[in-house]
């Protein structure tokens, strides 16, 4: 089997870009946001802080909030037919 070239970041130069304006300190009010349980979210990434950041094909994707755990979210979304469920930062997702 072929061995893997790259990262978690491969591929994402424009995806993972902040624009100009968007440039600088991480806004402290998106890190510390506080979601409840069925609140609709989108996944919209923080370039600048890669902890619990989920899979960049997810990136845009809208889904809903299933429960906590520690600091992230437990995030259920479709992918396809598929349901899936992605562990993510606050600092990543946007209220839809």
């Amino acid at each position: 089997m072929a061995t893997r070239v790259g990262g978690f970041r491969r591929k994402t130069r424009s995806k993972m870009r902040k624009s100009p304006k968007e440039k600088g300190k991480i806004s402290i009010r998106r890190f510390f946001q506080e979601l409840k349980n069925g609140t609709k979210v989108c996944f919209s990434a923080e370039p600048a802080y890669q902890k619990g950041m989920y899979f960049p094909r997810f990136h845009g994707k809208t889904g809903e909030v299933i429960s906590k755990e520690g600091n992230c979210y437990h995030v259920s979304f479709k992918d396809g037919n598929k349901r899936k469920t992605a562990v993510v930062h606050p600092v990543h997702l946007k209220k839809a």
